[in-house]
């Protein structure tokens, strides 16, 4: 029996695709307009049709030379905050002023028997100036196309990703869904989850990276070998098929900051050091000790609970629990369920694309590794999203 044919038009770095890829699903081609990231997906989909450029700038007879018929279109348009496409389009807030407007045009072009996009969780809430839901606005759209509706807000964790993470699902199927959204499979310990004996502990971050090699600060490597072995099934799934390890380098944080880590328990971030030598200083204060450091940067987490939120700016979030230092890159992709063989692409981080621009250095303005992992959708959640949908769609009945 042929494969799913799925075509991801958002795709950043893949964590979508990924998913639904290891759910057996083939994945026949992408959009992404950022190069590091159409890099970092081609390499780890490489029988896919990369289409690297602004998702506007492709027509359909272009989109139907390059692209077989899919069977699902996954992405997620960036809707939050809209975007606006065209100048004094309106009402901001509106999803139709919104690269949402490319992700119903897909629906057009292919007519795919499955829809599913992801956003973040607050678009549950946003409203149009006059007072109408976005989500009613984006239904309304897909039922025009004679498609049936669902959405909900998932959280990652209940899939066995290890860190606390909310994201909107809606699916758009041909088909009537009974059950448009998988049961969760995992329990995080020390919540109040119903019925925990049918359910698999959700691995906590230790449970996560222990595997990883030990390194400090400036340490670590693109490209190196494992030192320890897997201790557990989350590590042993994350290990399957890789005989090295990829983007586990270490940031080149000064004398100051690690000696700053070293004054931080589990939980304590920036705000805590209590020591005069190591607080936070105002940026061109001449030295002055910030009276407001923000609580967010630099927090230690507890290597027996979930992480946070694992977000495009997590280099800058978070420290190691037991290493003063943050997280590498390998770190964060775990953390977000990608399996070790998934390599990242283009540099670890860069500085802000505003400063790069202005300094002529076009060359660097992309996605850096962090921001591409961070804004991944989870690859074991899009997995069992996939799943679920795969269970229940007849991809042979006419639309």
């Amino acid at each position: 029996m042929s494969k799913i044919k799925v075509f991801d038009v958002f795709s950043g770095a893949g964590g979508f695709s990924c998913g639904f890829e290891m759910a057996g699903c083939e994945v026949i081609g992408a959009i992404e307009h950022d190069k590091w990231a159409a890099d970092t997906f081609k390499y780890n989909h490489p029988h896919a049709k990369m289409l690297l450029g602004d998702i506007e700038t492709f027509s359909t007879e272009t989109l139907k030379e390059q692209i077989e018929q899919p069977d699902i279109i996954i992405g997620g348009p960036p809707c939050q905050g809209f975007s606006i496409c065209v100048k004094n389009a309106g009402d901001p807030k509106d999803p139709r002023n919104s690269l949402f407007v490319e992700f119903i045009r897909m629906a057009k072009i292919f007519s795919p028997k499955v829809m599913v996009m992801e956003n973040v969780p607050n678009i549950i809430r946003a409203k149009t100036k006059s007072g109408i839901r976005v989500v009613d606005i984006i239904q309304q759209e897909f039922e025009k196309m004679n498609y049936h509706v669902y959405y909900d807000v998932l959280n990652a964790s209940d899939y066995g990703v290890p860190q606390m993470r909310q994201r909107f699902v809606l699916i758009a199927a041909s088909q009537e869904l009974g059950k448009p959204f998988p049961l969760k499979t995992h329990f995080v310990e020390g919540t109040d989850q119903e019925d925990t004996t049918k359910l698999k502990k959700c691995p906590t971050l230790w449970e996560a990276i222990s595997d990883l090699p030990d390194i400090e600060a400036r340490e670590g490597s693109e490209v190196m070998e494992y030192t320890k072995p897997a201790v557990n099934e989350y590590q042993q799934a994350c290990r399957r098929n890789s005989t090295k390890l990829y983007n586990h380098l270490a940031m080149k944080h000064t004398k100051r900051l690690v000696e700053r880590f070293s004054q931080m328990t589990w939980g304590q971030s920036v705000s805590d050091i209590t020591d005069e030598r190591l607080k936070q200083r105002k940026r061109n204060g001449n030295g002055r000790v910030s009276d407001s450091p923000y609580d967010q940067n630099n927090r230690r987490m507890h290597p027996d609970r979930i992480c946070h939120t694992i977000t495009a700016t997590f280099y800058g979030n978070f420290v190691h629990p037991y290493k003063n230092r943050n997280f590498t890159a390998r770190e964060g992709a775990r953390i977000q369920s990608f399996p070790d063989s998934y390599v990242f692409f283009g540099k670890p981080t860069v500085v802000s694309k505003k400063l790069l621009l202005k300094e002529g250095r076009t060359g660097e303005a992309y996605l850096c590794q962090y921001s591409q992992i961070g804004n991944a959708v989870p690859p074991l959640m899009a997995k069992a999203i996939a799943e679920n949908i795969l269970k229940q769609v007849d991809f042979n009945k006419e639309k």
